[in-house]
């Protein structure tokens, strides 16, 4: 499929592949797996709560009766949770994606802590850099993909997270934005020491737009917006879209034979539009500031990346 005739509603066959996606019971994490399961392929759902992930799981087979998903709990803000869930994921053989998507969007107005970490960058980076580390020899042995969720609120970010759990200084805003500048960063270090080590796993990011769930079609348990938010989010439609479209982007990342390790995906008009190749906020490009994260993260979670392992695994 040539690269200029990407169509997000008619992905390739997917069937024999499966993908793992974090944060898979509301909003962009939903809707990729619906895309991913109706092109065929094997999803293993995750997230925080039985209730949802059993109530996300009902809605896609209420519309894909035939689709193939699995439910597994996983709640990336505690490291405990985090190998549990990639443990039993290890047991269930080869992984050909790892959609790396749950995240605080609305941080609490005050600092708060799991595990001892700023509870967004636990959530939002940390938990991710230690699944994706944990999941890596699954990933190796199907020559797999993952997939870190960026934003486009990164291209306003204008301070180097010298201090990435923000012990000085917090804000909302700023943990939100700062956790998805590390991990737009992270992901393309990741791709750096992947191709470093041999590992034939690529490492790309996606953001998806300006995506709100006003514009969003409603599934019982999943998105269930009020009238004043479709109100609210339609006054926004030119610069909008749905989650569904949302989701484009990082489906495109994951799955699009012809995407390149080290490549982010957006809208093509950046809040909006149809998934194509984008260009990651210069800042988060710099070299030193992706390994001094990588180093940060190793300490937080006492994780390193098996990459002589995992190079082993698939050869």
């Amino acid at each position: 499929m040539a690269r200029a005739d990407w169509d997000p509603e008619n992905l390739p066959d997917l069937s024999g592949k499966t993908y793992l996606v974090t944060g898979a019971t509301r909003g962009l994490g939903f809707f990729a797996c619906e895309q991913l399961a109706v092109a065929g392929a094997h999803v293993l759902l995750t997230g925080r709560s039985p209730h949802k992930l059993s109530t996300a799981k009902a809605a896609i087979l209420r519309s894909h009766p035939d689709a193939a998903v699995e439910t597994l709990l996983l709640d990336t803000s505690n490291m405990g949770s985090v190998r549990a869930a990639a443990a039993t994921a290890r047991a269930r053989g080869r992984l050909d994606g790892l959609l790396l998507n749950a995240g605080i969007v609305h941080p609490p107005k005050q600092r708060e802590t799991a595990g001892g970490h700023e509870l967004v960058f636990a959530t939002n980076v940390l938990g991710h850099f230690a699944l994706a580390g944990e999941l890596l020899k699954p990933l190796s042995t199907g020559r797999g993909r993952m997939v870190w969720v960026g934003s486009m609120s990164t291209s306003l970010w204008r301070h180097v997270p010298t201090d990435p759990e923000l012990r000085e200084g917090y804000t909302p805003w700023r943990a939100y934005v700062q956790s998805k500048a590390a991990t737009t960063a992270l992901a393309l270090e990741a791709d750096k020491l992947l191709r470093a080590h041999g590992v034939l796993v690529q490492s790309l990011v996606a953001h998806p737009g300006y995506s709100t769930s006003g514009r969003t079609r409603g599934v019982r348990g999943v998105n269930e917006p009020t009238r004043l938010s479709r109100f609210v989010d339609n006054l926004q439609a030119p610069i909008t879209q749905s989650k569904e479209q949302g989701a484009w982007a990082l489906v495109r990342a994951l799955v699009d034979p012809l995407a390149e390790g080290g490549s982010m995906y957006g809208p093509a008009m950046v809040a909006r539009g149809l998934p194509r190749k984008a260009t990651p906020a210069r800042r988060t490009r710099a070299s030193d500031l992706g390994a001094d994260l990588w180093r940060a993260c190793e300490t937080a979670t006492h994780v390193r990346w098996p990459f002589d392992r995992a190079r082993r695994a698939a050869s």
